[in-house]
């Protein structure tokens, strides 16, 4: 057994599981109806008589359990970090021994933690980079503009269209539509559609003979198609100038010339790219520093984080109006293939949060009550919420000292 887990045992007798069992009997008295009573009125003696003692023994042990457990903590100090596992030992009519077994905190050895000699990158900004992140904000403010009728379906249009598709003589299923926008250039339709109504002009009609390709359905895949199609309006993309009015839009007031926006394009990535190095060296840090240490983690503990990760993960599905079942059917994902692709993650994080922990308490690391008020506070602002309100989603102040003294301990690590 491991040194961390930690198995007590608690007698509850006499008066106090007396009280357990008579509340577990008026609990189930309420919906049983005995010949010669009224529907939750028989006395006790006459249940027991009925229905034997033994009825009420688990509605006792749940009444019995928070009392013990909070008991058993106060007394033996004990501070577990996942759920207990409980057994009962012993039960009857007048005693009830229940064994509670804990999983404290695993005990960690820390390797070099310092000095880990890990290359930090310099963000670099490139030409190329620039000029795509110009014509990324560009496409970002396009104005969409109809062409006149005389103008021709190019590469980057949207075609209004209208289609129909057949195969084998028959209207193709689902292979219709009126007015739908295709996007020319977008490969959203099989090879040669799109390619097939550049040129076309508004009012065109065009017959499109195609096959489909070899990675389609298993009933489609290599057939020929035929495709009647009919253009009804063409809409190209007209992107912004480079001028004030556009860097206007993009809240930068202070910038006139070509050059001057550049600058704050290429300051812009680089500070990206900075966060993302930074990110990266972070990881990369904790991650050399918890292979240098040591640390046995109980299979509970991981468990519990991994059924954290996968509570995490229904949360992120219900604000997507989807729950966890309809997630399985879909993907083809069962809760065990869940449980065992989070192991790595779940892991590595357990890992983590036991390493800068031990460092915190090496490092003599502590945040005190101002430091954590000052922080939630700016946390606060941030967020456009008051503190009251952050505290309560954070659970407590203590919470954000926590999290305070976790940075601190990665400063450490860092070298920082």
């Amino acid at each position: 057994m491991k040194k961390n887990v930690i198995t007590k045992e608690i007698k509850i007798e006499g008066k106090e599981w007396e009280k357990c069992l008579d509340a577990a009997f008026k609990k189930k008295n309420k919906d049983v109806k005995i010949d010669g009573f009224r529907k939750g009125a028989a006395p006790k003696d006459i249940f027991i008589k009925k229905f034997g003692i033994e009825s009420l023994f688990m509605d006792a042990i749940d009444g019995a359990v928070d009392n013990a457990y909070k008991k058993l903590l106060e007394e033996e100090k004990i501070t577990p970090v996942c759920e207990p596992k409980l057994d009962v030992k012993t039960i009857n009519e007048k005693e009830c021994v229940l064994e509670f077994t804990f999983i404290t905190a695993p005990e960690v050895t820390l390797g070099e933690y310092k000095n880990l000699k890990i290359k930090k990158p310099t963000a670099k900004v490139t030409k190329e980079e620039i000029k795509e992140e110009v014509e990324r904000l560009r496409n970002q403010f396009a104005e969409i503009k109809v062409k006149d009728d005389k103008a021709k379906v190019e590469v980057g249009d949207t075609a209004i269209i209208d289609f129909k598709g057949y195969v084998d003589g028959k209207v193709l299923d689902g292979g219709t539509g009126e007015n739908y926008p295709l996007e020319i250039g977008s490969h959203t339709f099989i090879p040669g559609f799109e390619e097939g109504l550049v040129g076309l002009k508004v009012g065109d009609e065009k017959e499109l003979n195609l096959t489909f390709p070899e990675n389609y359905t298993e009933d489609l895949k290599n057939k020929d198609v035929k495709f009647e199609v009919k253009v009804n309006e063409i809409k190209t993309r007209v992107l912004p100038e480079l001028n004030e009015d556009f860097y206007l839009d993009l809240g930068y007031e202070d910038v006139k010339t070509k050059e001057e926006f550049e600058g704050k394009v290429e300051e812009s990535i680089k500070t990206r790219k900075e966060a993302e190095i930074e990110d990266q060296y972070i990881e990369d840090c904790l991650s050399k520093a918890s292979e240098n240490m040591k640390v046995d983690i109980n299979e509970e503990i991981l468990d519990d984080e991994i059924h954290r990760m996968i509570h995490q993960f229904e949360d992120q599905l219900k604000m997507q109006g989807l729950n966890i079942e309809q997630y399985y059917e879909f993907s083809g994902m069962t809760h065990e293939k869940m449980h065992e692709q989070m192991e790595p993650e779940a892991t590595k994080r357990i890992k983590y949060r036991y390493l800068l922990e031990k460092v915190a308490e090496v490092e003599n690391i502590e945040v005190t009550d101002k430091e954590a008020d000052k922080q939630a506070d700016e946390m606060a602002a941030n967020y456009g919420i008051s503190k009251e309100e952050l505290l309560k989603a954070y659970g407590s102040l203590e919470v954000v000292k926590y999290d305070i003294k976790m940075r601190n301990a990665i400063e450490v690590i860092k070298g920082a």
